[in-house]
């Protein structure tokens, strides 16, 4: 089933059609390192999308995570018209009336102490790992090993690959960072092995999110932070995907009871609705690493950016309950299908970061969704990868699972 909104546009005077068009030319002058799906999105309006000949698609994507309010959300939209009128850059050079209270708010809902803004995910994990390097070099120049874990996802610069542990992401790039010590994840007999006095810094994903879905445990983190104590190194959360609200707390390492404190945390997709920012959180051990010249960001905590970021964090706080009751919500639906189709095998989730798990395939699984209306993604080439806007309700959850449903059903007997 595939909606519409009524506004069908015709082909163009060549016969072509205008998305065609659009994705000829893209096809003729990028770079040709994205597999795009053939959807030309024009606008977007709540929890639905609508491309350029005006289909309807309910996005339980959202940009990658990105898209945490839905599309055009009329207080982001507000704000953005009013500071793009007043400032939108200044450089770091100078101050605007933005990051100290943004960056306050951070401290408030982190526990940590200080922020550097930069523009993206993979930029704030760049950041956290020279402040890494430079704590430990202030210790020891042998102090450069860095532990990570096997399956997690860090970013695609050549530092945050390093500490990549898919070798399907590092091998087009070798030789890289060395010192990157992989360990299984929630094996902490393994963590235990791998940690020593040339470690540098622990990395951990709360959730792995392109790696499939897979939270860690408590028990993982915690003794995580006391061999990062024992051999004074740092521990760092990538909350890149995993966090600033997706779990249905601030963050995901607050899922766990009583709360793991990293020293350095990064975060970005959310953060700014679309806008790019990202960030590095730090304790004030980690962040005294860190001095005048020895990082820096031309673009990174705009005005624009930061003011929107604020805007966000007003409205998210509202929104963390309905997250964690929508995400149970989808998550009890997804289970009802697991029941009934013999290839899920299982159902993981935290809030509204969901993956389905499945003995087959999922690539032809998005394209068919995409063509009744519904947009998602596959990861690990057999985990359905739902990460909806925060406003969702029940009835947009009943509607993705009306869609997966039937797709499900027409899968062959396995």
């Amino acid at each position: 089933m595939r909606l519409y909104d009524g506004q069908m546009h015709s082909a163009t005077s060549t016969g072509v059609s205008e998305a065609q068009q659009i994705i000829d030319l893209e096809r003729e002058f990028l770079v040709q390192n994205y597999a795009r799906y053939a959807l030309v999105l024009e606008r977007g309006e709540g929890c639905y999308v609508y491309d350029v000949e005006g289909n309807r698609y309910l996005d339980f994507i959202a940009g990658i995570g990105v898209n945490a309010l839905g599309h055009a959300h009329p207080r982001i939209v507000k704000v953005i018209r009013e500071q793009a009128e007043l400032l939108i850059h200044s450089s770091n050079l100078y101050y605007h009336r933005y990051q100290g209270a943004l960056a306050k708010r951070l401290a408030e809902v982190s526990g940590l102490n200080r922020s550097f803004f930069a523009n993206s995910g993979t930029e704030a994990m760049e950041g956290a790992l020279k402040m890494v390097r430079a704590h430990a070099n202030k210790i020891s120049p042998e102090k450069i090993e860095v532990v990570s874990v096997d399956n997690s996802f860090h970013g695609r610069t050549l530092g945050a690959l390093s500490i990549t542990g898919q070798p399907k992401y590092r091998r087009d790039f070798e030789p890289l960072i060395p010192g990157i010590r992989f360990v299984p994840q929630n094996d902490i007999a393994a963590l235990e092995r791998a940690a020593n006095e040339r470690t540098a810094g622990i990395v951990i994903e709360w959730i792995q999110g392109e790696g499939g879905i897979f939270p860690i445990s408590s028990e993982y983190g915690r003794k995580a932070r006391e061999l990062a104590d024992r051999y004074d190194a740092l521990l760092v959360f990538d909350e890149i995907q995993c966090g600033v609200g997706r779990p249905g707390t601030w963050f995901g390492y607050q899922l766990a009871d009583p709360v793991v404190l990293p020293d350095v945390m990064v975060a970005a997709k959310p953060l700014a609705c679309g806008l790019p920012l990202g960030v590095i959180v730090a304790n004030e051990k980690a962040a005294a690493a860190i001095s005048t010249g020895m990082h820096g960001s031309t673009f990174g905590g705009s005005a624009l950016a930061c003011r929107v970021a604020l805007e966000f964090f007003d409205i998210l706080e509202g929104l963390l309950p309905s997250i964690r009751r929508v995400g149970d919500y989808f998550r009890s639906r997804l289970e009802e299908l697991a029941r009934r189709y013999g290839f899920i095998r299982e159902v993981r989730a935290r809030g509204l970061m969901v993956g389905v798990d499945m003995s087959v395939p999922g690539k032809q699984m998005v394209a068919e969704a995409q063509a009744r209306g519904l947009l998602i993604n596959c990861t690990h080439d057999t985990v359905l990868r739902f990460l909806p806007p925060y406003i969702i309700a029940e009835k947009e959850v009943d509607e993705a699972i009306y869609i997966l449903d039937g797709i499900f059903a027409a899968q062959p007997s396995q």
